[in-house]
């Protein structure tokens, strides 16, 4: 039997009782109950049970060093679209976390007064919260992310290494975001180009498959296939599915047309553009398309059948000949009237503003 007092209070606990100065390096998540409040459960370490590409390994150590110098708590948050590699990083960040010695304390759940039981743990450790934006998303009557700005500004005691995912940047409180004071890094996840496709389908595929591979990258070029969809035409790939079998059975739909970023090139050297236009690759219908001069005004308006485009590797792009695009007149009927004979036109599929400054 072990007693344990409490100021003036006493509890029973059984031998198994042990009392640590600090909590051990390990994971737990955060569990609570209606008649002894907050407590912590252990649960198994996070693992990463297959290969990481890309920066990952990197991005995570660069993160553990610095938390190891910074004199107060340290944020980071990975954005980006579902399946794109966010829980992966998170996991791969969780268990170097455990290796290098900080217990990994994972948040699942929004309980009320949850911030000041962070706030009360005092020591260096590591907190993650998946979901961030949906599970303590705000509503009319109340913002519960409000309610950890105070924690993730470091005036409490213990310094702490928080981690949060999120799908959507506009899901996040307006004082995180641009806020490197409370979240000093914030890694964007953007879908997997060709060649990252390529690696990781080859890496997946035994070599009677992998003929296969590059129809999935032509694919890719029309449709966000994220690491999620990878995984399953891999697993279907392996079966023996030809690729086209395979996406007609899989739960990857055209639900929506996606945006696109077309560029013509003539014949005599010009180039006319239109960016973020909405264009369903796999439609047989005839489209017709404004496109601007490199001067940013309204040049020709092209119209062409998208079933006639190839993918051409070498360009990464959906590409029309230029036999396939009947250019007409100037929409706006500008003074400058030049011929525009169309050599070809690529279709790349646009994707999101890049959220850091670029300065090159």
């Amino acid at each position: 039997m072990k007693a344990i007092s409490i100021g003036s209070r006493y509890e029973i606990y059984d031998d198994t009782l042990k009392a640590y100065d600090s909590l051990p390096a390990q994971t737990y998540t955060v569990c609570f109950s209606q008649m002894t409040g907050f407590f912590l459960k252990v649960r198994p370490d996070l693992v990463v049970k297959e290969p990481v590409y890309g920066v990952h390994p990197e991005k995570a150590e660069k993160v553990l060093r610095s938390f190891k110098v910074f004199q107060r708590n340290l944020g980071v948050i990975l954005s980006g679209d579902k399946g794109i590699g966010k829980s992966l990083f998170a996991r791969l960040l969780s268990a170097k976390a455990v290796e290098a010695g900080y217990p990994v304390i994972i948040v699942d759940q929004a309980f009320p007064g949850i911030a000041s039981y962070i706030e009360s743990i005092e020591q260096e450790v590591v907190f993650l919260f998946d979901e961030f934006d949906k599970t303590f998303g705000s509503n009319h009557d109340s913002d519960p992310q409000s309610t950890f700005l105070s924690l993730f500004d470091g005036t409490s005691q213990g310094k702490k290494l928080f981690i949060i995912t999120c799908n959507s940047l506009h899901g996040l409180n307006d004082y995180m975001v641009n806020r490197p004071g409370r979240f000093h890094y914030h890694f964007r996840f953007g879908y997997p180009t060709g060649e990252e496709i390529r690696q990781y389908l080859t890496d997946k595929l035994d070599g009677q498959y992998q003929d296969e591979i590059e129809k999935v990258i032509r694919f890719s070029n029309k449709v966000s296939l994220n690491y999620d969809c990878l995984r399953s035409i891999a697993f279907e790939l392996h079966s023996g599915e030809s690729f086209e079998a395979a996406i007609q059975d899989l739960n990857i739909i055209n639900t929506h047309d996606e945006q696109y970023n077309l560029t013509l090139y003539l014949k005599d050297g010009g180039i006319v553009s239109a960016e973020n236009q909405r264009l369903d690759l796999f439609s047989r219908d005839t489209k017709c398309v404004y496109m601007r001069d490199m001067k940013g005004r309204y040049a020709v308006e092209v119209e062409f059948d998208i079933s006639e485009s190839i993918y051409d590797p070498s360009r990464n792009s959906t590409v029309l000949p230029g036999e396939a695009i009947i250019v007409h007149d100037d929409p706006e009927d500008n003074a400058e009237k030049q011929d525009y004979v169309p050599d070809y036109m690529t279709i790349t599929r646009a994707v999101g503003r890049n959220i850091h400054y670029l300065t090159a």
